[in-house]
C-alpha cells in the first residue's frame, strides 16, 4: 500500500525533472476487491492495487495535466514531459491563479473544517478477505433459499489513499477503508433491494439487508396495475438521495457565473418547504471521502439550505475571485473559496459532495411505519432507477421506480404494484414533503452517498405503468 513517505518521494522525482513553474501532484487509488454473485452463487472474485499519478504543470496562465498508472522513473519522467508539452501549447487562461500556498491553506482553514483530521480508516475493514466476503454473500444466499428466491449482487472492500502536493508547499494525505454490500432477491415475478457501505464493515450487516430485500420481493408478489396520477410517495433515503443528487451540481460559483443553475436568481427566495435544511459536511460521522478539495483547500462546512431558503453555494479559489469581481456579487453576499474545487482544468468548478439533510425537528421524526400508517392511499418506494433530468431550470427530472414499489391503503402495505415512471420537479418535491424521518448514510445508483431522512411527499406525479 502506497503510503505518504513514498508518495513524497514521487513528487520530489517529479518536481526535479520538472522545467515548469509551478506543478501540482495528485495521487489516488489503493487496494480493492469485489465478490460478486448472482443466482445464489458466487460466480466472480477480483482483487487489485492501482494508482492514479496525476501531475499538471503551470507556465504562467497556461496549464495541463498528464497522468499514468506507473510511478518507476522512466514513467514520471514521460509525464513530467507530457503535461509540459500539453501545457505549452494551450490558450493562456484569463482565470488561472497561481497554485495555493500552504499559508494560504492554512488561512482558509476555520471552525467550518477544524483541523481537517477525520478517521475513517479501520483495521477490520483493511482485513477483509476473499474468505470474510464469501461467507457474506453465503449468509445472504441462505436467507434467498429459505424464501425460495434468487440473490445477486456484490460485496466489496478497498483502501483508499488520496494525496495532493505542489511546488508551493501544499501538502495533505487522506487514508479510508469502504466496504459495501449490495443484494436483489429476486422471485418469479417480483424483486426486493438493499444496498449500504461503511468505512467501518462493523456497520454492514449483510443477513439484515438480505432479510429486507426479501421481504420486498415476497410481499411485491404478483404485482397489481396502478393507474398514472399523482401521489402520496413515502420514499426510503435510498430513492430521496438519488433524485435530489440532480440538484446539488448546481450548487457552484461557476454553475451561477455561467448561467447553467437552476439557483440563478433565486438565492435568498423561498425554494423549498420550511421544513427543509440541508448542510455539505465533510467532517459528519456518517460521511465518508477526502476533506480537501482539488487543490488542496479544506472543505468547509456550509449550511447550503435553512428552512427551504437557499443560503450559500460552493466555491473554488478561482470561482470565488470570479464572483467578488462579478456583478453578481452584490445580490450574493460574502464570497470565499469553501475548499470545493474539482481538480484542474475542470469543466464543472465545484459542488458539494458530502450532503447532509437536517430531518425532522427533535419529536417530529417519523419512522416508514408511522408514515405509512398515517397514509390514506399512496405509495411506498424503495429505489428510482433511470433518472433523466427533462428542465434543468425547473429541474424535472423523468424515472422509474424499482425493486420494491407498493400501494398503501387506510395505513397499511396492501399489495406490490407494478413499476411507475414519473415526471417530478425537485422544487415541487422539497415543497410538499410532509414527514421526515432520522437521517441515515444512505447509497443507491444513480447519485454520490449522502446523509439522507426517508421522506413522505404529497402531489408525486406518476405519468405512466411499465409492464414489470
Amino acid at each position: 500500500m502506497l503510503d505518504r513517505d513514498q508518495a513524497n518521494d514521487i513528487f520530489d522525482k517529479m518536481r526535479r525533472l520538472s522545467q515548469a513553474d509551478e506543478i501540482e501532484l495528485l495521487i489516488s487509488g489503493g487496494r480493492s476487491a469485489l465478490t460478486r454473485f448472482a443466482n445464489n452463487t458466487i460466480h466472480q472474485n477480483v482483487a487489485e492495487e492501482e494508482y492514479h499519478i496525476s501531475l499538471r504543470s503551470a507556465f504562467g496562465n497556461r496549464t495541463a495535466r498528464a497522468s499514468t498508472n506507473k510511478h518507476d522513473d522512466e514513467s514520471l519522467r514521460r509525464v513530467v514531459q507530457s503535461s509540459e508539452a500539453l501545457a505549452k501549447v494551450q490558450h493562456p487562461d484569463p482565470d488561472l491563479l497561481p497554485m495555493p500556498t500552504k499559508e494560504e491553506v492554512a488561512a482558509a482553514a476555520s471552525a467550518d473544517c477544524g483541523d481537517g483530521a477525520v478517521n475513517r480508516y479501520f483495521e477490520a475493514t483493511a482485513r477483509l478477505t476473499p474468505q470474510d466476503r464469501a461467507q457474506g454473500v453465503a449468509s445472504m444466499v441462505s436467507v434467498a433459499k429459505r424464501h425460495n428466491l434468487a440473490a445477486a449482487g456484490i460485496f466489496s472492500s478497498a483502501e483508499i489513499v488520496e494525496g495532493i502536493f505542489n511546488s508551493r508547499g501544499v501538502n495533505a494525505w487522506y487514508e479510508q477503508t469502504l466496504a459495501e454490500v449490495s443484494v436483489s432477491m429476486i422471485g418469479s415475478s417480483s424483486s426486493g433491494w438493499q444496498k449500504a457501505n461503511s468505512p467501518d464493515m462493523a456497520r454492514l450487516d449483510p443477513v439484515r439487508l438480505a432479510e429486507v430485500a426479501a421481504v420486498k420481493a415476497i410481499e411485491s408478489k404478483d404485482p397489481r396495475d396502478l393507474p398514472p396520477g399523482k401521489y402520496t410517495v413515502i420514499l426510503e433515503p435510498a430513492a430521496v438521495l438519488d433524485i435530489v443528487g440532480f440538484m446539488f451540481w448546481d450548487f457552484g460559483g461557476s454553475a451561477l457565473l455561467e448561467q447553467r443553475s437552476f439557483l440563478n436568481d433565486r438565492i435568498g427566495t423561498q425554494l423549498f418547504g420550511e421544513n427543509i435544511t440541508v448542510w455539505d459536511d465533510a467532517y459528519h460521522l456518517l460521511q465518508a471521502g477526502v476533506p480537501f478539495d482539488g487543490e488542496g483547500m479544506g472543505r468547509q462546512r456550509l449550511k447550503l439550505i435553512e428552512n427551504g431558503v437557499v443560503q450559500a453555494v460552493t466555491y473554488s479559489r478561482s470561482s470565488a475571485k470570479r464572483m467578488r469581481e462579478s456583478e453578481m456579487a452584490a445580490k450574493i453576499g460574502p464570497v470565499r473559496c469553501t475548499g470545493h474545487g474539482f481538480a484542474l482544468p475542470s469543466e464543472i468548478g465545484e459542488a458539494p459532495l458530502n450532503i447532509v439533510f437536517a430531518g425532522a425537528p427533535e419529536g417530529e421524526s417519523r419512522t416508514l411505519e408511522q408514515m405509512t400508517a398515517s397514509t390514506d392511499r399512496g405509495i411506498l418506494v424503495t429505489r428510482l432507477w433511470y433518472i433523466r433530468e427533462v428542465d434543468p431550470y425547473e429541474k424535472i427530472l423523468t424515472g422509474m421506480t424499482r425493486d420494491g414499489t407498493f400501494l398503501v391503503e387506510n395505513g397499511k402495505v396492501v399489495c406490490g404494484i407494478r413499476n411507475l415512471r414519473f415526471n417530478e420537479s425537485l422544487l415541487h418535491m422539497l415543497q410538499n414533503v410532509e414527514a421526515m424521518g432520522i437521517p441515515t448514510r444512505s447509497c443507491g445508483e444513480e447519485s454520490f452517498d449522502m446523509v439522507v431522512p426517508p421522506m413522505k411527499v404529497r402531489e408525486f406525479n406518476f405519468t405512466e405503468t411499465t409492464r414489470f
